[in-house]
């Protein structure tokens, strides 16, 4: 069975946002009259932006204390942010073996999707210039689960127009891997194995991906 499409996340595979996440969750945290670290951040993974929020004013001590209209204003106004960070990306930005292993999948005549939460997505790929790469993009404009729920995967199989079972994902998250992996596709996990588990394979990045051994998964 020849993978025919790779579907790949983009914060930490193609590209690392998480910092800009964090640097605005933190300031909207010391507006709020507590500090938030890095390992408090871990938690933020792979989660949905009002589920990061509610996490954030956990550790803050402060959930429960909102109301809905409140915490949709703050969840805006650290997006404002990010998005003010985000906008000022170039291609300096993009992680190593990036290019090289999508053109080389394009040689191979694979498709190629991009599956992420992001609903800032496209004005990252455009930054990046990397847009052109893509046959679909699927972001968080376009689903309304988050992962592990395999909606982001079967919207980019679809409109790939590739079996499930023929689409092999790039993933950083244990809930990406597990999206992957209910969609029924294989997954590559990209990170350390402590972190990750039910993977095909792991790599601790783009630079170190095959595409012509991937294709035979």
């Amino acid at each position: 069975m020849r993978i025919q499409a790779a579907l790949f996340d983009l914060d930490g595979v193609i590209v690392d946002t998480a910092k800009y996440h964090y640097m605005a969750w933190k300031r909207l945290a010391n507006e709020l009259g507590f500090d938030f670290t890095e390992k408090d951040n871990e938690r933020l993974k792979g989660v949905s932006r009002m589920r990061s929020l509610e996490i954030l004013l956990e550790v803050g001590g402060l959930l429960g204390k909102f109301s809905e209209e409140e915490m949709q204003e703050m969840a805006a106004r650290k997006n404002e942010w990010y998005v003010e960070l985000i906008s000022k990306m170039d291609e300096s930005e993009i992680l190593e073996g990036t290019v090289e292993c999508l053109k080389a999948f394009r040689d191979l005549g694979v498709k190629i999707a991009l599956g992420s939460a992001s609903k800032n997505a496209m004005l990252i790929l455009n930054n990046l210039k990397l847009t052109p790469y893509f046959d679909a993009i699927i972001d968080g404009t376009k689903v309304s689960k988050a992962k592990p729920d395999p909606e982001v995967f079967l919207l980019g199989a679809k409109e790939l127009g590739v079996d499930p079972s023929n689409c092999v994902v790039f993933e950083d998250a244990q809930a990406g891997i597990e999206a992957a992996k209910n969609a029924g596709m294989k997954a590559v996990a990209v990170g350390s194995p402590e972190n990750l588990t039910g993977y095909d394979k792991i790599v601790k990045g783009l630079f170190e991906v095959k595409p012509e051994e991937i294709v035979n998964l």
